[in-house]
């Protein structure tokens, strides 16, 4: 497959006529609905564990993987599918990342045992991989005005918040009256029709600028990101393989520098998108920011019924403020960072973050959960307001010809974050024995790191 030229979409949608705005709403209602269904599909599995393993007979080891074979492939292969998108038609790209993530679906919905099962989920992070980046940079080219752009963020930002405060009520809908299987086939036609909805009103654009598929640098980059997702999820379980696989990440990150310094601007990730102070900053608190959200998602339920203040569906519904305020909150981030600067809605959101995090510390061995909705509260405000504008910052910080490779880079941090957020306050919770004490003590230094990239941001980003 070869390249396509560059095409330069600014004379086509930037005319103030209606027909272009019409087919902006349908591109953002496309990219919208591809990165929704990508997240409600993650979420749902989760509540869908034991009824997998009734149905299928088997254990938690199997389950696991079904769970952890998408977070794997979707790490991977990241940076591959900002860079295909640039070379070969961001357009392409998002509809082969929703066509496969699709048919992924409905292998994991007809499954007949878990080992299909598992490949049915690494095949829908395949897709994941190509499709999220895709969306992103198409955001980036259509939308050409910085002020547009960020109102389009936020919009496509709200959709994360969507996912989490309908995922778990619709998955348990789903699985209590029609089974397992149709967590997977409700998402079908919806990703189906982003593809259809795509080919229709996205317009073509690549920049491939004498890029091309590197595979040395896809090799190490991929057992780099590979790795330490890995030993992220084998921290708990397995903490020899997470060693080795942690080295043998900080060993693929060298021989990927190395590579990639050769290679210069035709590298798979030019290396010079780091002298960015802005781009750093950015990646850097939107690690900083799903470090703290994830770990949150996944410590506070866990402590309510470990000390047995809710059930697993009452603790789903007590989590509902934070993606509730997340969803209100994301579509006016890029208008409010419009009036008071990027800088301030950035930096401050992922303060109000930490802040929420510090608050459920503090008030972790209260009986009242009245400050922990509070904190929730605060930490979904935080997210609404960053996650839209941290995403501007990094794509704004590049030229329209690398908004896929930035989009890619963005989702990594993105996703490490999240992988270390979970992985390294889990173990400060075991640490503290778990109940009220470990999640105080976790929340507590979750919020210092908030804070902590909260300033970092706040001074690369005012440049």
């Amino acid at each position: 497959m070869q390249p396509k030229p560059p095409i330069q979409l600014n004379h086509i949608l930037t005319i103030d006529s209606p027909e272009p705005r019409r087919r902006r709403i349908l591109a953002l209602t496309a990219l919208c609905l591809a990165v929704l269904v990508a997240q409600v599909d993650t979420a749902v599995v989760n509540l869908a564990m034991r009824s997998i393993g009734d149905d299928l007979g088997v254990g938690m080891r199997a389950l696991q993987w079904v769970l952890d074979s998408y977070n794997l492939v979707y790490a991977v292969l990241l940076l591959t599918g900002g860079l295909v998108a640039d070379i070969y038609g961001r357009r392409r790209v998002f509809v082969i990342g929703a066509a496969i993530f699709t048919a992924a679906s409905l292998l994991c919905a007809v499954a007949p045992s878990a080992a299909i099962l598992v490949g049915g989920r690494a095949v829908a992070g395949l897709g994941a991989a190509l499709l999220v980046p895709a969306s992103l940079a198409i955001i980036r080219v259509i939308w050409c005005d910085p002020i547009e752009r960020g109102r389009a963020l936020g919009i496509w930002a709200a959709c994360n918040g969507v996912a989490m405060a309908i995922g778990p009520t619709l998955g348990g809908v789903l699985i209590e009256h029609f089974g397992w299987r149709s967590i997977f086939l409700v998402v079908v036609p919806v990703s189906a029709a982003a593809a259809v909805m795509a080919i229709a009103s996205i317009p073509e654009s690549s920049d491939p600028q004498g890029r091309h598929f590197d595979g040395a640098a896809q090799l190490f980059g991929a057992l780099a990101l590979g790795g330490l997702v890995l030993a992220a999820i084998q921290s708990h379980r397995m903490p020899s393989m997470a060693v080795v696989a942690l080295a043998a990440a900080v060993l693929a990150l060298l021989l990927f520098v190395r590579v990639e310094a050769h290679r210069g601007s035709a590298a798979l990730v030019p290396l010079d998108i780091f002298r960015s102070r802005t781009f750093r900053g950015a990646t850097t608190a939107t690690a900083g920011m799903t470090f703290g959200m994830y770990g949150v998602l996944f410590l506070l339920p866990l402590a309510w019924q470990e000390t047995g203040r809710f059930s697993v569906l009452g603790a789903g519904i007590a989590l509902m403020p934070m993606a509730l305020v997340f969803v209100v909150v994301s579509p006016f981030s890029g208008r409010l960072a419009e009036r008071y600067g990027t800088r301030i809605v950035s930096a401050g959101g992922v303060a109000v973050i930490g802040a929420g995090l510090i608050l459920i510390g503090a008030e972790a061995h209260e009986p009242s959960i009245v400050m922990q909705e509070a904190g929730l509260a605060l930490t979904g405000i935080g997210m609404g307001l960053a996650t839209g504008p941290l995403m501007g910052s990094a794509v704004g910080a590049v030229t329209a010809a690398r908004s896929g490779t930035a989009s890619a880079l963005i989702n990594v941090a993105r996703m490490a974050g999240a992988a270390f957020g979970v992985a390294a306050l889990g173990a400060l919770f075991d640490m503290a024995q778990g109940g009220d004490s470990g999640l105080s003590v976790a929340m507590l230094m979750g919020g210092a790191m908030q804070l902590g990239c909260a300033a970092y941001a706040w001074r690369a980003l005012s440049c």
